[in-house]
Protein backbone atom coordinates (compact mmCIF):
# COMPACT_ATOMS: atom_id res chain seq x y z
CA UNK A 1 0.00 0.00 0.00
CA UNK A 2 2.58 2.21 0.58
CA UNK A 3 4.74 1.33 -2.50
CA UNK A 4 1.45 2.20 -4.30
CA UNK A 5 1.38 5.68 -2.73
CA UNK A 6 4.71 6.56 -3.58
CA UNK A 7 3.96 5.46 -7.04
CA UNK A 8 0.86 7.83 -7.46
CA UNK A 9 2.82 10.37 -5.94
CA UNK A 10 5.50 10.18 -8.67
CA UNK A 11 3.28 10.22 -11.24
CA UNK A 12 1.87 13.48 -10.07
CA UNK A 13 4.92 15.04 -9.60
CA UNK A 14 5.86 14.02 -13.49
CA UNK A 15 2.83 15.22 -14.72
CA UNK A 16 2.38 18.68 -12.74
CA UNK A 17 6.63 19.01 -13.93
CA UNK A 18 5.36 18.37 -18.27
CA UNK A 19 2.47 20.87 -17.49
CA UNK A 20 4.87 23.63 -16.30
CA UNK A 21 7.32 22.92 -18.32
CA UNK A 22 5.13 23.55 -21.18
CA UNK A 23 4.30 27.23 -20.18
CA UNK A 24 1.27 29.01 -21.18
CA UNK A 25 -0.99 28.04 -24.49
CA UNK A 26 -0.65 31.21 -26.68
CA UNK A 27 -2.92 31.30 -30.14
CA UNK A 28 -0.75 31.31 -33.26
CA UNK A 29 -1.48 34.26 -35.13
CA UNK A 30 -2.54 34.30 -38.66
CA UNK A 31 -2.45 37.52 -40.95
CA UNK A 32 -4.92 36.53 -43.81
CA UNK A 33 -5.27 38.59 -47.16
CA UNK A 34 -8.64 39.06 -48.87
CA UNK A 35 -7.58 36.98 -52.06
CA UNK A 36 -10.52 35.41 -53.34
CA UNK A 37 -14.27 37.17 -52.70
CA UNK A 38 -16.96 34.99 -51.03
CA UNK A 39 -19.77 33.20 -53.15
CA UNK A 40 -23.14 31.94 -52.80
CA UNK A 41 -24.92 29.65 -54.96
CA UNK A 42 -28.79 29.81 -55.57
CA UNK A 43 -30.65 26.64 -56.62
CA UNK A 44 -33.00 25.62 -59.44
CA UNK A 45 -33.37 29.24 -60.70
CA UNK A 46 -36.23 28.90 -64.01
CA UNK A 47 -35.13 30.33 -66.70
CA UNK A 48 -38.00 29.36 -69.15
CA UNK A 49 -41.11 27.03 -69.37
CA UNK A 50 -41.40 25.38 -72.20
CA UNK A 51 -42.58 22.21 -73.91
CA UNK A 52 -40.70 18.83 -75.24
CA UNK A 53 -41.64 16.73 -78.18
CA UNK A 54 -44.50 15.33 -76.95
CA UNK A 55 -46.11 18.54 -76.10
CA UNK A 56 -45.91 18.55 -72.49
CA UNK A 57 -44.62 21.26 -70.23
CA UNK A 58 -41.19 21.33 -68.76
CA UNK A 59 -39.33 23.93 -66.54
CA UNK A 60 -35.47 24.63 -67.60
CA UNK A 61 -33.56 25.73 -64.48
CA UNK A 62 -30.23 27.14 -63.72
CA UNK A 63 -27.72 27.04 -60.72
CA UNK A 64 -26.28 30.32 -60.09
CA UNK A 65 -22.75 30.92 -57.93
CA UNK A 66 -22.89 34.42 -57.58
CA UNK A 67 -19.07 36.14 -55.72
CA UNK A 68 -19.51 39.20 -53.86
CA UNK A 69 -18.69 42.54 -55.38
CA UNK A 70 -19.66 46.02 -55.51
CA UNK A 71 -19.65 46.08 -58.96
CA UNK A 72 -21.04 44.27 -62.23
CA UNK A 73 -18.64 40.77 -62.84
CA UNK A 74 -18.25 38.78 -66.50
CA UNK A 75 -20.68 35.46 -66.13
CA UNK A 76 -20.16 32.47 -67.55
CA UNK A 77 -22.72 30.24 -68.74
CA UNK A 78 -22.03 26.27 -68.04
CA UNK A 79 -23.50 23.42 -70.47
CA UNK A 80 -22.69 20.46 -69.23
CA UNK A 81 -22.39 16.88 -71.00
CA UNK A 82 -24.78 13.81 -71.00
CA UNK A 83 -24.49 12.24 -74.42
CA UNK A 84 -27.84 14.51 -75.48
CA UNK A 85 -29.57 12.18 -73.39
CA UNK A 86 -29.13 14.12 -69.74
CA UNK A 87 -28.42 17.71 -68.69
CA UNK A 88 -27.17 17.20 -64.88
CA UNK A 89 -25.97 20.97 -64.14
CA UNK A 90 -25.15 20.01 -60.41
CA UNK A 91 -21.63 18.03 -62.69
CA UNK A 92 -18.29 20.18 -62.38
CA UNK A 93 -18.94 22.04 -59.17
CA UNK A 94 -15.40 22.13 -58.52
CA UNK A 95 -14.48 23.99 -61.92
CA UNK A 96 -17.27 26.02 -61.40
CA UNK A 97 -16.19 27.26 -57.65
CA UNK A 98 -12.77 27.90 -59.36
CA UNK A 99 -14.18 30.50 -62.11
CA UNK A 100 -16.78 31.90 -59.29
CA UNK A 101 -13.77 32.38 -56.85
CA UNK A 102 -11.26 34.18 -59.51
CA UNK A 103 -14.34 37.00 -60.44
CA UNK A 104 -17.23 35.65 -62.47
CA UNK A 105 -20.99 34.73 -62.24
CA UNK A 106 -21.44 31.37 -63.15
CA UNK A 107 -24.21 29.95 -64.05
CA UNK A 108 -24.77 25.79 -65.01
CA UNK A 109 -27.80 24.98 -66.55
CA UNK A 110 -29.84 22.24 -67.84
CA UNK A 111 -31.82 21.57 -71.35
CA UNK A 112 -34.12 19.39 -72.77
CA UNK A 113 -32.47 16.39 -73.99
CA UNK A 114 -33.26 13.59 -76.48
CA UNK A 115 -35.73 11.64 -77.08
CA UNK A 116 -37.93 14.36 -75.75
CA UNK A 117 -36.35 17.10 -78.03
CA UNK A 118 -34.44 17.60 -81.67
CA UNK A 119 -32.46 20.40 -83.03
CA UNK A 120 -32.73 22.99 -82.81
CA UNK A 121 -34.92 23.10 -79.70
CA UNK A 122 -31.23 21.96 -77.81
CA UNK A 123 -29.29 24.87 -78.96
CA UNK A 124 -32.90 27.16 -78.42
CA UNK A 125 -32.84 26.32 -74.69
CA UNK A 126 -28.93 27.74 -73.98
CA UNK A 127 -29.55 30.69 -75.97
CA UNK A 128 -32.83 31.29 -73.90
CA UNK A 129 -30.47 31.05 -70.74
CA UNK A 130 -28.17 33.43 -72.14
CA UNK A 131 -30.99 36.23 -73.22
CA UNK A 132 -32.60 35.11 -69.35
CA UNK A 133 -29.02 36.11 -67.73
CA UNK A 134 -28.75 39.14 -69.62
CA UNK A 135 -32.72 40.49 -68.78
CA UNK A 136 -31.68 39.77 -65.07
CA UNK A 137 -27.90 41.34 -65.21
CA UNK A 138 -28.61 43.61 -62.37
CA UNK A 139 -30.29 40.72 -59.92
CA UNK A 140 -26.93 38.72 -60.43
CA UNK A 141 -24.35 41.05 -60.62
CA UNK A 142 -23.61 40.50 -64.12
CA UNK A 143 -22.34 42.72 -66.79
CA UNK A 144 -24.20 41.89 -69.74
CA UNK A 145 -21.64 42.95 -72.25
CA UNK A 146 -19.10 40.25 -71.14
CA UNK A 147 -20.38 37.10 -71.04
CA UNK A 148 -18.96 33.70 -72.13
CA UNK A 149 -20.39 30.11 -72.63
CA UNK A 150 -18.83 26.98 -71.45
CA UNK A 151 -19.35 23.09 -72.13
CA UNK A 152 -17.88 19.46 -72.03
CA UNK A 153 -18.83 16.91 -74.07
CA UNK A 154 -22.04 17.22 -75.18
CA UNK A 155 -22.09 20.88 -73.47
CA UNK A 156 -18.93 21.70 -75.30
CA UNK A 157 -20.66 20.86 -78.31
CA UNK A 158 -24.08 23.12 -77.14
CA UNK A 159 -20.82 25.83 -76.16
CA UNK A 160 -19.30 26.11 -79.46
CA UNK A 161 -22.84 26.21 -82.06
CA UNK A 162 -23.90 28.94 -79.22
CA UNK A 163 -20.94 31.10 -80.03
CA UNK A 164 -20.36 30.04 -83.86
CA UNK A 165 -23.93 31.51 -84.98
CA UNK A 166 -23.31 34.66 -83.02
CA UNK A 167 -25.35 37.61 -84.70
CA UNK A 168 -28.24 34.78 -86.10
CA UNK A 169 -32.00 35.30 -84.95
CA UNK A 170 -33.15 32.09 -86.47
CA UNK A 171 -32.03 29.98 -82.98
CA UNK A 172 -33.53 32.82 -80.89
CA UNK A 173 -37.08 31.40 -79.91
CA UNK A 174 -38.82 32.18 -76.63
CA UNK A 175 -39.12 34.30 -73.91
CA UNK A 176 -36.35 37.48 -73.27
CA UNK A 177 -36.13 38.04 -77.10
CA UNK A 178 -35.13 42.35 -76.56
CA UNK A 179 -32.21 40.41 -75.29
CA UNK A 180 -28.94 39.32 -77.49
CA UNK A 181 -27.71 35.78 -76.80
CA UNK A 182 -24.18 36.46 -78.07
CA UNK A 183 -21.35 35.45 -76.18
CA UNK A 184 -18.13 37.15 -76.23
CA UNK A 185 -15.55 33.85 -75.68
CA UNK A 186 -16.16 30.24 -75.71
CA UNK A 187 -14.58 27.58 -74.12
CA UNK A 188 -15.23 23.88 -75.43
CA UNK A 189 -13.95 20.89 -73.41
CA UNK A 190 -13.74 17.85 -75.91
CA UNK A 191 -17.20 18.62 -77.69
CA UNK A 192 -18.30 17.60 -81.36
CA UNK A 193 -18.35 19.62 -84.20
CA UNK A 194 -18.94 17.27 -87.18
CA UNK A 195 -21.85 15.07 -86.03
CA UNK A 196 -21.19 12.76 -88.98
CA UNK A 197 -17.60 11.82 -88.13
CA UNK A 198 -17.98 11.39 -84.07
CA UNK A 199 -16.44 8.07 -84.43
CA UNK A 200 -13.89 8.73 -87.03
CA UNK A 201 -10.45 8.02 -85.00
CA UNK A 202 -12.01 4.52 -83.54
CA UNK A 203 -12.52 1.26 -85.24
CA UNK A 204 -14.17 -0.10 -87.44
CA UNK A 205 -17.08 -1.59 -85.16
CA UNK A 206 -16.89 1.90 -83.47
CA UNK A 207 -17.69 3.84 -86.56
CA UNK A 208 -20.32 1.54 -87.48
CA UNK A 209 -21.88 1.82 -84.59
CA UNK A 210 -22.49 5.76 -84.92
CA UNK A 211 -24.18 4.69 -88.24
CA UNK A 212 -27.45 3.36 -86.45
CA UNK A 213 -29.95 5.85 -85.74
CA UNK A 214 -30.28 5.01 -82.02
CA UNK A 215 -27.54 6.79 -82.04
CA UNK A 216 -27.42 10.09 -79.37
CA UNK A 217 -26.41 12.36 -82.16
CA UNK A 218 -28.90 10.90 -84.84
CA UNK A 219 -31.70 11.00 -82.66
CA UNK A 220 -31.30 14.32 -81.39
CA UNK A 221 -30.93 15.76 -85.42
CA UNK A 222 -33.84 13.09 -86.46
CA UNK A 223 -35.71 11.88 -84.08
CA UNK A 224 -36.23 8.47 -82.51
CA UNK A 225 -35.95 5.82 -84.75
CA UNK A 226 -39.35 3.79 -83.98
CA UNK A 227 -40.83 7.31 -85.31
CA UNK A 228 -39.24 7.69 -88.36
CA UNK A 229 -35.80 9.19 -87.68
CA UNK A 230 -32.75 7.97 -89.41
CA UNK A 231 -28.90 7.59 -88.89
CA UNK A 232 -26.87 10.48 -88.73
CA UNK A 233 -25.80 9.96 -92.43
CA UNK A 234 -29.86 9.93 -93.55
CA UNK A 235 -29.94 13.35 -94.34
CA UNK A 236 -26.81 15.36 -94.68
CA UNK A 237 -28.21 18.49 -95.28
CA UNK A 238 -30.04 18.23 -91.76
CA UNK A 239 -26.95 16.98 -90.10
CA UNK A 240 -24.96 20.32 -91.66
CA UNK A 241 -27.47 22.43 -90.16
CA UNK A 242 -26.62 21.22 -86.77
CA UNK A 243 -22.81 21.53 -87.05
CA UNK A 244 -20.85 24.07 -85.34
CA UNK A 245 -18.14 24.22 -87.72
CA UNK A 246 -20.81 25.50 -90.31
CA UNK A 247 -21.69 28.62 -89.13
CA UNK A 248 -18.19 30.40 -88.29
CA UNK A 249 -18.76 33.63 -89.06
CA UNK A 250 -16.88 37.34 -88.24
CA UNK A 251 -19.09 37.58 -85.43
CA UNK A 252 -17.42 33.88 -83.67
CA UNK A 253 -15.60 35.27 -80.68
CA UNK A 254 -12.34 33.65 -79.67
CA UNK A 255 -12.55 29.81 -78.53
CA UNK A 256 -10.51 27.95 -76.26
CA UNK A 257 -10.69 24.24 -77.06
CA UNK A 258 -9.42 21.11 -74.67
CA UNK A 259 -9.12 17.65 -75.52
CA UNK A 260 -8.04 14.54 -73.83
CA UNK A 261 -5.32 12.63 -76.76
CA UNK A 262 -7.06 9.35 -75.19
CA UNK A 263 -10.60 10.52 -76.03
CA UNK A 264 -12.42 7.04 -76.45
CA UNK A 265 -15.71 8.64 -77.16
CA UNK A 266 -15.77 11.65 -79.04
CA UNK A 267 -13.02 11.58 -81.80
CA UNK A 268 -10.02 13.76 -80.87
CA UNK A 269 -10.09 15.19 -84.30
CA UNK A 270 -13.68 16.44 -83.51
CA UNK A 271 -11.78 19.51 -81.42
CA UNK A 272 -8.95 19.84 -84.35
CA UNK A 273 -11.07 19.97 -87.02
CA UNK A 274 -13.22 22.88 -85.54
CA UNK A 275 -9.88 24.94 -84.57
CA UNK A 276 -8.86 24.77 -87.98
CA UNK A 277 -11.97 25.81 -88.77
CA UNK A 278 -11.71 28.24 -87.14
CA UNK A 279 -8.10 29.12 -87.52
CA UNK A 280 -9.23 29.25 -91.64
CA UNK A 281 -11.79 32.23 -90.93
CA UNK A 282 -9.88 34.57 -89.15
CA UNK A 283 -11.30 33.35 -85.45
CA UNK A 284 -9.17 33.67 -82.57
CA UNK A 285 -8.72 29.76 -81.29
CA UNK A 286 -6.48 27.70 -79.15
CA UNK A 287 -6.43 24.39 -78.69
CA UNK A 288 -4.88 21.90 -76.02
CA UNK A 289 -4.13 18.48 -76.20
CA UNK A 290 -4.68 17.13 -72.68
CA UNK A 291 -2.15 14.24 -72.44
CA UNK A 292 -3.36 10.81 -71.23
CA UNK A 293 -6.70 12.60 -70.47
CA UNK A 294 -9.84 10.47 -71.97
CA UNK A 295 -13.29 11.24 -72.10
CA UNK A 296 -14.22 13.30 -69.11
CA UNK A 297 -12.35 11.52 -66.99
CA UNK A 298 -9.82 12.68 -63.66
CA UNK A 299 -7.14 14.80 -65.46
CA UNK A 300 -10.08 17.13 -66.26
CA UNK A 301 -11.17 18.23 -62.58
CA UNK A 302 -6.88 19.09 -62.05
CA UNK A 303 -6.01 22.79 -61.27
CA UNK A 304 -3.56 23.24 -64.63
CA UNK A 305 -6.82 22.90 -66.46
CA UNK A 306 -9.16 25.93 -64.63
CA UNK A 307 -5.73 27.62 -64.87
CA UNK A 308 -5.82 27.94 -68.31
CA UNK A 309 -9.48 28.39 -68.44
CA UNK A 310 -9.24 31.21 -65.98
CA UNK A 311 -6.50 32.61 -67.74
CA UNK A 312 -8.42 33.05 -70.91
CA UNK A 313 -11.47 33.89 -69.63
CA UNK A 314 -9.49 37.06 -68.04
CA UNK A 315 -7.59 38.00 -71.15
CA UNK A 316 -11.36 37.98 -72.83
CA UNK A 317 -13.94 39.39 -70.62
CA UNK A 318 -11.54 41.35 -68.09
Amino acid sequence: MIKMKHVLMLSALLVGSATASAGPADSIKLDVKMTVPPIRMTSDIVYDQTYNIMGRPIQLSMDVIQPYSPKPLPAVVFVTGGGFMDAPKTKFIGQRVDMARAGYVVASINYRVVPMVTFPGILEDVKTSIRYLRANAKKYGIDPTRIAVMGESAGGYLAAIAATTNGMKDFDKGPYLDQSSDVQAAVDFYGLSDLTKVGDDFSDEIKEAHKSPAIPEAMMVNGIPWQGGGSILSDLEKAKKANPITYISKNTPPFLIMYGDADNVVSPSQSTMLHKALLNKGIESTAYAVKGADHAGFLWYQPEIMDIVIKFLDEKLK
